[in-house]
């Protein structure tokens, strides 16, 4: 029978946080992640191709299809890293509609918006570094907010997606796709041998940096489960919420409406 937990270790687990599969003081986190998408940056659009074999795009096209995005709207691409959602929604808002590329990381963004003016997408398109946990913007500011494959690397997610209902209109949906738990165990035990053995080895080979990939991997891991993930939605207030398993429950896209 284990022991029970103490002040002492209830105030330890409150002031630390997981990184990968590293415990850590929860005011590190921030600096560490920022170090691993710093090193990152430069090859991450590549990397992802790689990683997913170009499906990456399908998941974030169907994370468009899926937010009922019109002319006019106003979006927050949230840790929206080299703009590839922010492309689309800058597209579809036209002159009438603005989009928020934010990302908490500086090289990210830089990265992103170099991209996107090399495509001519200038006009509707406004860039913000800000932390999920505490967004930079009034209340009831946006009509949709996505944050893809962002989630599971903010230090508490609770106070993020409060943060997100917040900044949200009345009738805003939220979509969140991010990697989540294979359903199938023959493809998790697949997609275990894969991220933990060949992802780092690509990382090294291309990125030339195993470790932000093997942080990347572990993060994928103690990211929470589909249902563990709606029910957070749901205590910070959002309704309706769903989720949607693609390519087998890799990534999971779940929605949730502010009313």
């Amino acid at each position: 029978m284990s022991a029970p937990e103490t002040p002492d270790n209830q105030t330890q687990q409150e002031q630390t946080t997981h990184f990968g599969f590293k415990q850590v003081d929860k005011n590190q986190k921030v600096n560490m992640v920022k170090d691993v998408f710093q090193s990152v940056a430069a090859k991450y659009d590549i990397m992802n191709d790689l990683m997913s074999m170009g499906i990456h795009r399908l998941w974030k096209r169907y994370t468009i299809d899926c937010s009922g995005v019109r002319a006019g709207h106003k979006v927050l691409d949230l840790a929206g890293g080299t703009g590839d959602l922010t492309a689309k929604f800058s597209r579809i808002v036209g002159e009438s509609g603005q989009v928020v590329l934010a990302d908490i990381n500086d090289a990210m963004l830089k990265v992103g918006r170099d991209k996107l003016r090399d495509k001519g997408i200038v006009g509707n398109v406004e860039y913000v570094q800000a932390n999920a946990e505490e967004l930079p913007f009034p209340d009831n500011t946006f009509d949709i907010i996505t944050i893809a494959f962002g989630l599971r690397n903010v230090t508490d997610k609770d106070k993020a997606l409060a943060s997100m209902f917040r900044v949200l209109k009345p009738g805003g949906r939220l979509l969140v796709l991010e990697f989540s738990k294979p359903t199938h165990e023959v493809l998790n035990k697949a997609y275990d041998m894969y991220s933990f053995h060949l992802l780092p080895k690509i990382g090294k080979l291309v990125a030339n940096d195993a470790d932000s990939y093997q942080y990347l991997a572990e993060s994928i891991r103690m990211h929470p489960e589909q249902e563990v993930l709606k029910s957070m939605m749901d205590a910070v207030g959002f309704e309706q919420t769903t989720y949607q398993n693609l390519t087998g429950g890799i990534v999971a896209l779940h929605r949730g409406f502010k009313f």
